[in-house]
């Protein structure tokens, strides 16, 4: 069987994802490309006896190695030399997308162009000629609806065609740079055609292009190979003579023949119906709602809040269920241990460490697959990028970048991508800042915490109370971040800008794998991580052999009793919650384990037996402890490597375990003296 590399790339927000999700079905694989944190996707298809692997490029507006995305799409496409390229084209703005698609014909990557997004299009009153387009560009243009999975057929056919037919790289096309580019593009050209190639399989002209541009690869490879004075002096002679004539750079002028060429192409390949081009789209008219200065803000909190009552409406009976299976397992387990001879120590750690303890955390799965689900169908519908929008106002009030809130966002779900996420943001400044208050975001593994204590204490208001923590996460987080950027680091964020992607009906099979994903990769935690951590806390419980199990005894006991005193002023000086912090730093689901684990109880149990060490206002400020220090191991080795710095990461942990006990201390003290203790 023949097996073929197939690069899948495009602009943000042309139906890539659902693309890829489209051609590989759960033939999927999900890594992170060498030596960064930026996740890589690959998939598989097969057709006509062969195999192709799909490598799902990071979304990029051009190859200009200007961001780490566009650096790792150049670095693939051009040294590991994919034996063809799909270039995702948002067909109802197709110049945009082919700008991209020019600069990847440039570097002689054998290409077929998706038109994407067809049905838009249409809406738009926009008609492209597909066969002109073609022959305009020289490849195959499949139009495609990737969401309704329309030409996804056909799509895979040309691809296989082309793989199968195609014997040599298409070096054949050459962008009409105009009189007074060419004749330089011409002179390096000559100079580079008579020395080996500067990256393996990328012509000569290109080379010459990007090296004009100042791509740092071709620079790069220039210099290691000895060429770097050579091109530099012709750029220093013809290139400023041609500088001089044009009236400004080269950079500058390459920019502009490439994007006239587009426009060329465009004006021939498409037509407008004129009489649809005064109506608003829906996507505007919503827009003028959901992005208003008076409504946007308070309809985007709704909108959120709505997501956690229903969380809970929705998932509170699943969880019942669970309770009942695991604590129907654990009684039998224990019935069979006991038929079987066995007492004392091996019924308790399989009934209390590995069934209640990882039980009391699994039976919150339901609420973490529906939490998700709802992120999806926001994400999927276009709204999640319009919560980012009308936040800006308030990030910039607060003198954070409008960026910094798409990794505050990911936070929810984890903090560990979502440090890799600030890799968007440019500036070291806004970086470090959105990185020092990203552990203030209440990531999925607080929510069982949150769910727990909210359900047994607060009953019908849990959705509200919990919602509270989420809304006090973000107030801390920028609270923190004007602090910081008033303090460690001084300075003016710069302005977002963002596209704001039209609107869709959230596809269900995606909104499905997107929760699952989330969901398995809970389910994984708690079936390692987790695990281990509660056998440890059980083993901790039980020992020395003799005493009570969770006893104050116990070495659990022990150590909980040596820090307890601290967190009297916060209302939990008690050494079960104090060890049920110290080894949430682990995992922070494990918070729920470790109570399971200590008082023997599922979470049925535990929902009866917390109010025996709680009142519903030292709960609430264990919950905001819970919320607010440090961050999981995890999260804490995420940064180490996003920053390359102990002192910054130690300086995190110290600075975020002050926040969650001042604020623990600040709602208990608070609390009383407002009488609600």
């Amino acid at each position: 069987m023949m097996g073929y590399t197939v690069a899948l790339t495009g602009n943000p927000n042309t139906g890539k994802t659902s693309l890829f999700n489209a051609l590989t079905g759960s033939n999927q694989h999900v890594g992170n490309w060498p030596g960064v944190t930026v996740e890589r996707k690959e998939g598989r298809f097969r057709m006509g006896g062969g195999e192709v692997k799909v490598v799902d490029l990071p979304g990029i507006y051009s190859l200009g190695a200007a961001s780490l995305d566009e650096e790792i799409a150049a670095d693939f496409l051009l040294r590991s030399r994919p034996d063809l390229a799909i270039v995702v084209a948002d067909g109802s703005n197709l110049e945009r997308s082919l700008y991209l698609a020019v600069q990847m014909l440039e570097t002689g990557t054998p290409l077929v162009l998706a038109l994407n997004m067809m049905d838009m299009a249409t809406e738009k009153g926009i008609t492209i000629d597909v066969r002109k387009l073609s022959a305009l560009l020289g490849i195959p243009v499949v139009p495609t609806v990737a969401r309704r999975k329309e030409g996804i057929e056909d799509l895979k056919k040309r691809v296989f065609d082309e793989l199968k037919n195609r014997t040599e790289p298409l070096n054949s096309f050459s962008l009409p740079y105009g009189e007074r580019l060419a004749p330089l593009f011409d002179e390096m050209e000559a100079f580079l055609s008579s020395k080996p190639e500067l990256i393996p399989g990328l012509p000569a002209r290109t080379a010459a292009v990007k090296f004009t541009e100042g791509d740092g690869a071709v620079r790069a490879a220039a210099e290691s190979a000895g060429l770097l004075p050579g091109l530099e002096a012709i750029l220093s002679g013809s290139g400023a003579a041609v500088e001089s004539a044009l009236g400004y750079d080269l950079q500058t002028a390459v920019i502009e023949r490439r994007w006239g060429f587009v426009s060329g192409v465009t004006a021939e390949a498409v037509t407008r119906d004129l009489s649809l081009k005064t109506r608003l789209s829906l996507s505007d008219r919503i827009d003028r709602v959901v992005t208003s200065r008076t409504l946007g803000l308070p309809l985007f909190f709704l909108v959120t809040w709505a997501i956690f009552r229903l969380t809970y409406a929705l998932g509170d009976p699943l969880v019942e269920i669970f309770e009942g299976l695991f604590e129907s397992l654990g009684e039998r387990s224990a019935g069979f241990l006991a038929d079987a001879g066995l007492s004392g120590a091996p019924v308790s750690f399989i009934q209390d460490g590995l069934i209640g303890g990882v039980g009391s955390v699994v039976v919150f799965f339901p609420h973490i697959f529906i939490l998700f689900a709802f992120i999806a169908v926001l994400e999927d519908s276009g709204y999640m990028a319009r919560g980012a929008f009308v936040m800006d106002r308030l990030m910039h009030l607060m003198g954070l970048h409008g960026k910094s809130f798409i990794p505050m966002l990911m936070g929810f779900g984890c903090n560990v991508p979502s440090m890799m996420a600030t890799r968007i943001l440019e500036r070291p400044r806004d970086r470090m800042i959105t990185l020092l208050i990203l552990p203030f975001m209440s990531c999925s593994a607080r929510l069982p915490v949150f769910v727990l204590f909210s359900g047994a204490f607060f009953g019908p208001h849990a959705g509200t109370a919990v919602f509270s923590l989420y809304i006090l996460g973000i107030a801390v987080a920028v609270g923190a971040a004007k602090i910081l950027g008033s303090t460690l680091f001084r300075g003016e964020s710069s302005q977002l800008v963002m596209e704001l992607p039209p609107y869709h009906i959230p596809s269900a099979g995606m909104v499905f794998r997107h929760a699952w994903e989330r969901g398995f990769l809970f389910l994984q935690k708690a079936g390692t991580f987790i695990l281990l951590s509660v056998v440890a806390v059980w083993a901790l419980a039980s020992l020395p052999w003799g005493v009570e199990y969770g006893s104050e005894e116990s070495l659990v006991g022990s150590i909980g009793k040596m820090l307890a005193p601290l967190f009297g002023p916060a209302g939990f000086g008690f050494w079960q919650a104090t060890v049920a912090l110290f080894f949430g730093f682990l995992a922070k689901e494990v918070v729920v384990g470790t109570f399971g684990a200590l008082l023997g109880a599922g979470e049925a149990g535990l929902a009866a037996a917390l109010p025996t060490l709680f009142t519903p206002l030292s709960a609430y400020a264990f919950l905001v402890m819970t919320l607010l220090y440090v961050p999981c191991v995890a999260a804490v080795a995420a940064f180490k490597r996003e920053t390359g710095s102990w002192k910054w990461t130690f300086f995190m942990i110290a600075y975020t375990t002050l926040v969650g006990y001042g604020g623990a201390v600040l709602v208990y003290q608070g609390g009383r003296l407002l009488g609600l203790g």
